[in-house]
């Protein structure tokens, strides 16, 4: 609704549902008669979305060697992702955003005994990037950020920017609309293509288009939804996915 540019009342009309209806669905509150209206009235798939709110999909991507998820609280009741991904030959590794806690990021790093080299931001906003100078002077990892991030004494990177590690290759995608800066980065080398997506997808969602809802649909649709089909999901926020879990799951995707 608030990437559209909705009101409650000029919804309720679309979508044939009284105000109270959408209020309450605003609310959480799910019912399956509304559910498919209001997704048609507001352009997502209703059969996706459906099932989300009856529960009966949760995503189950397996995890790969050479990638680890760190979870750490950030502000009431949230938490926030960083991703630990190393070159399983050299023990040469990259972490991607920062989480809350840099204790838990260098105690996994000396548990594998893996030398931090690269520090890669997917997007400027602060829960991404809360303990970027603590990492940064305990390991003298390289931090990259895109260019419009507004960073200063960090390395700067267009999209399309490819980086190495050991014997791991890191390509730059843009996807843009939830910050302007907003980063995809894809891993090739691993058992299979990894994806860090920042806030640009979740599983089953997507980040909120604070500078573009529009621009968010557009460069996740080019830029994610069109790797291969088991390219691990790595998202900012919530579980790992994959490209065919979203395709059949996402209601915001919406195929050309």
């Amino acid at each position: 609704m608030r990437g559209l540019g909705v009101a409650d009342t000029e919804l309720s009309r679309s979508a044939g549902l009284t105000v109270d209806e959408v209020s309450a669905a605003r609310r959480g509150e799910f019912s399956a008669a509304a559910a498919p209206r209001l997704a048609r009235a507001l352009k997502l798939n209703p059969a996706a979305l459906v099932e989300i709110g009856k529960k009966n999909w949760h995503p189950h991507a397996a995890n790969i060697v050479g990638v680890h998820q760190l979870t750490t609280p950030y502000g009431n009741g949230m938490t926030v992702n960083c991703y630990v991904i190393w070159d399983t030959v050299s023990g040469e590794a990259a972490l991607f955003d920062t989480g809350t806690q840099p204790a838990a990021v260098l105690n996994f790093l000396d548990t594998k005994k893996l030398a931090l080299k690269h520090l890669f931001i997917t997007h400027s906003h602060g829960d991404h990037l809360d303990c970027l100078p603590q990492i940064q002077i305990a390991t003298g990892a390289t931090v990259h950020i895109h260019q419009n991030g507004g960073l200063g004494g960090v390395s700067l990177f267009n999209w399309g920017a490819q980086f190495t590690l050991g014997t791991l290759t890191i390509t730059t995608r843009q996807t843009t609309g939830h910050a302007d800066d907003g980063t995809t980065f894809i891993i090739s080398g691993l058992e299979k293509t990894v994806a860090v997506v920042g806030d640009a997808l979740f599983a089953g969602s997507m980040g909120g288009g604070a500078v573009s809802y529009h621009e968010a649909l557009a460069t996740n649709l080019k830029n994610i939804y069109t790797l291969p089909d088991d390219t691990l999901l790595c998202p900012g926020h919530g579980p790992l996915t994959t490209v065919a879990l979203e395709k059949s799951h996402n209601p915001f995707y919406q195929p050309l």
